[in-house]
C-alpha cells in the first residue's frame, strides 16, 4: 500500500464568475482581455473556461451562465456576488476530509465529467465557497462520495452561518 499525500496547496486554480450574460462575459475575457477558450466539460448548463495563451495555461476564469448561476430571483448576481466560488490545484484529497471532519466542518465532493480531477467543496468563516481540485492519480482507489447529500450540487448552497463552528 503506498502512502497517500499530504494536504498541500499548489496554486490557485480557477475563479468561478455567475454571468446573465455570457456572449458579452466571453467576448470581455477573451476579446478584450486577451484570455483564450479551453474545452469545457458538458455540466449540463452554458459557461466557458478561459485561460492564459502561454504554452500549458491554465483554464483560469470559468464562466456559467443559467441554472447554478441564477440565485433566489431567477437572474445572476452582479459584482462581487458574481465570484461564485475559489478553487485551488491541491493534493492530500483523504488529509483534507480528515481535516474538515475534526474542525467540524460540513463539505461536499466531486468528480469533474470526462477527467481524472475530484473536489472537495467548503466554506470559510464568512461563506466564500472554496473548491479544492485534485489530479485523482496518487490519491488512493477510495473515490469521492458522490452519494446524496455529500455530492456536490452546483449552485445548491450549503453553508449556513448559524451553524458553523468556531474555529478559533
Amino acid at each position: 500500500m503506498t502512502d497517500l499525500p499530504l494536504a498541500t496547496v499548489h496554486g490557485l486554480y480557477h475563479i468561478a464568475i455567475k454571468t446573465d450574460d455570457l456572449a458579452s462575459t466571453r467576448k470581455f475575457w477573451t476579446g478584450i482581455i486577451g484570455l483564450r477558450e479551453f474545452p469545457r466539460p458538458d455540466f449540463g448548463y452554458p459557461g466557458a473556461w478561459l485561460g492564459c495563451t502561454q504554452p500549458g495555461g491554465l483554464a483560469i476564469i470559468h464562466v456559467y451562465a443559467g441554472g447554478p448561476a441564477l440565485g433566489p430571483e431567477g437572474k445572476a448576481p452582479a459584482g462581487t456576488a458574481a465570484i461564485d466560488h475559489v478553487s485551488l490545484s491541491c493534493s492530500g484529497y483523504r488529509s483534507y476530509v480528515a481535516r474538515f471532519k475534526a474542525a467540524g466542518l460540513d463539505w461536499r465532493e466531486f468528480i469533474v465529467p470526462g477527467t481524472s480531477l475530484w473536489q472537495l467543496f467548503v466554506y470559510d468563516p464568512s461563506g466564500v465557497q472554496l473548491e479544492l481540485t485534485f489530479e485523482s492519480f496518487g490519491e488512493g482507489d477510495e473515490k469521492p462520495d458522490m452519494s446524496p447529500g455529500r455530492k456536490y450540487v452546483a449552485g445548491a448552497s450549503f453553508f449556513d452561518k448559524a451553524t458553523y463552528p468556531k474555529l478559533a
